[in-house]
């Protein structure tokens, strides 16, 4: 089958696309011939070489995908060849085939696209963990949401417009009138303006009841420091550490060295909150990961969330689909199309 491989630690370029062994579905395993994939940071991590919890080069990256079950491990129950289905992969999502859990993959509901659910299982199951699993957000909350046009960022505004949230999110200027377009209230210029002295001034020093917050760094602190009382600071990415194409040792260090450390006591007398999350890990637990996914299948039924898919690139098209994506280029899912209708 072919794959797109990453075929050594660099910029978007080593990655080729190869002809790869077929996986074999093992027990509990579902094997799925690929229609599209989604493209995530962490998968840009994995290429440059700073994600650890990455397979030993070569590999082959992608978290998740959309097409069709090809075949069953023993033991899958409710599942039968030729469903369309959804899924959450660790790893082999960019290649004609890939074997996954059974409990990170659903059939596809009636009336979402191929391409719609290829962009539905990490940034909607991050962003369902977060404010619907780990805290649930209600009307009138303030929250500030990072990268907001990034397909977690859109993912989170459309579950905090339908609960009655006041929205905050930094992005370019370019994707500001789009943002307003889906309910974010507040837009800030993550370029020109400083989002803490925007976050005061907007609230009038109250600060936000949650921020989400994929930069890492030394943003971190500056997102903690938003936070009101009772406020909830959720960290899932380090995106200040992958600036470039390449693995950039002083930067990461850096970045690394000016993230906060964040002390008991002081988060008791802050009355704040710190909550980190990896939904790559998440495999782990197929029984939460199965009631998200089931979660969010109810929400698009009821109009909630609508996956918003921005460029679709062909597989040999991978690097140009890693470099858009690090450029920040996107307002909302990058893909992979890996086998054309």
């Amino acid at each position: 089958m072919k794959a797109a491989v990453i075929t050594r630690a660099g910029a978007p370029e080593v990655l080729k696309v190869q002809e790869w062994p077929e996986p074999e579905p093992r027990s509990g395993e579902v094997r799925i011939r690929t229609r599209f994939a989604g493209i995530n940071f962490a998968d840009i991590a994995a290429r440059i070489g700073i994600y650890r919890d990455a397979p030993k080069i070569p590999f082959v990256a992608g978290y998740e995908v959309s097409g069709t079950v090809d075949r069953l491990g023993p033991g899958v129950l409710g599942l039968a060849v030729g469903d369309r289905v959804l899924a959450m992969t660790m790893f082999g999502g960019y290649a004609e085939k890939v074997c996954t859990a059974a409990g990170a993959v659903r059939r596809i509901p009636e009336g979402m696209s191929d391409e719609e659910a290829a962009a539905l299982p990490v940034n909607y199951v991050t962003a369902y963990h977060m404010l619907h699993y780990l805290t649930a957000v209600r009307p009138g909350d303030r929250v500030l949401i990072h990268a907001a046009a990034g397909g977690v960022g859109i993912a989170a505004i459309q579950m905090c417009r339908a609960a009655g949230a006041e929205i905050f999110g930094t992005a370019s200027a370019s994707k500001h009138e789009f943002l307003k377009s889906i309910g974010v209230a507040h837009c800030i210029d993550y370029r020109t303006q400083d989002f803490l002295a925007e976050v005061g001034r907007l609230t009038q020093g109250l600060g936000v009841d949650l921020v989400l917050d994929a930069l890492g760094g030394a943003a971190l602190a500056k997102s903690y420091e938003a936070l009101g009382q009772g406020g909830r600071l959720f960290t899932f990415g380090f995106s200040r550490a992958t600036p470039g194409e390449k693995r950039a040792l002083f930067t990461m260090v850096t970045e690394f060295l000016r993230m906060p450390r964040f002390q008991p006591l002081k988060l008791m007398n802050d009355n704040r909150g710190v909550l980190g999350v990896n939904m790559n890990h998440i495999a782990a637990r197929p029984d939460l990961l199965g009631r998200e996914f089931d979660g969010l299948v109810n929400l698009f039924r009821e109009g909630v969330i609508r996956p918003r898919v921005d460029r679709i690139f062909g597989l040999h098209e991978a690097p140009a689909a890693h470099r858009y994506l690090q450029d920040r280029l996107n307002i909302g899912k990058v893909l992979l199309e890996v086998a054309p209708m």
